[in-house]
């Protein structure tokens, strides 16, 4: 009986599993198919990290520590670029509503859980190769950076969590929202502040005193923390392991959030 059990739960776990990864690979085709985002959004880390990031490391007063400060920021504008493009993720979902196509997956036995899962992983396709320009962007300005393989694979964790996180809050905007412009408009209000309350650009340390409380409960924050001691060997506020545990659990609160949102509000 017990057997039987453990045998039906694997069936399970296995169908969750796939039903995800086939909705992973339908929204990873789309950026197959289309590279011109890519480019585009290639623009906006090029230029903080050529004009803005090449004039602020001329300014000595700027406490890094011992980092010139083009160092500093590059895994800054990493996590400010995994922000910029999940958190528009889910203007998407509004156009496949619109279209009907998400009623089409929702009449299908996939549980909701899959959906969210599979579009925050394809989500996270994107935030990678987001991190391979930087990172190129970074090699050809000179930025010395952690090239072991498992400061990389740790960077990768991070864009992937980051991208999940942001991507599945998204998709919890886009539906309650009902139109494309409404969300637009949510988006803008929501990533100017996320980014700049945080230790993107500068440290913590030189923020009111305010501010700095209102970093700590800012989710970017730990994505730049993690990904700056990975990557740099610099950290200020905290260990990479809180870093890391902060960004889980606020994945896992937000994918159950947008899961139950999925089922009240588009079926």
């Amino acid at each position: 009986m017990q057997y039987m059990r453990f045998g039906s739960y694997l069936t399970i776990l296995n169908n969750f599993v796939g039903d995800t990864l086939t909705i992973a690979e339908l929204e990873a085709r789309k950026l197959h198919h289309d590279f011109t985002e890519l480019i585009t959004r290639a623009v906006q880390p090029a230029l903080w990290l050529l004009i803005f990031g090449e004039v602020m490391t001329t300014v000595r007063a700027i406490p890094t520590g011992k980092l010139p400060y083009i160092d500093f920021m590059a895994p800054g504008i990493l996590a400010q670029s995994v922000l910029f493009i999940a958190i528009f993720y889910g203007i998407a979902v509004i156009w496949e509503r619109d279209l009907g196509i998400i009623h089409k997956f929702l009449a299908s036995p996939a549980p909701r859980s899959a959906l969210v899962l599979g579009k925050a992983l394809s989500a996270g396709e994107r935030g990678l190769a987001q991190a391979v320009i930087v990172y190129l962007l970074a090699l050809a300005l000179g930025v010395h950076l952690n090239w072991d393989i498992l400061s990389l694979i740790g960077v990768l964790v991070v864009v992937i969590l980051g991208s999940a996180l942001f991507s599945t809050f998204s998709l919890i905007i886009a539906c309650l929202v009902k139109t494309r412009e409404r969300f637009m408009g949510i988006g803008q209000v929501i990533t100017l502040p996320l980014f700049f309350a945080s230790n993107a650009i500068y440290p913590i340390a030189i923020m009111p005193k305010w501010l700095q409380v209102v970093a700590h409960f800012n989710p970017v924050f730990y994505c730049v923390e993690a990904a700056r001691f990975l990557s740099a060997g610099h950290i200020h506020e905290l260990a990479v392991g809180e870093a890391f545990g902060v960004m889980i659990v606020l994945t896992v609160v937000v994918v159950a959030w947008a899961t139950r949102t999925f089922n009240t509000s588009i079926s």
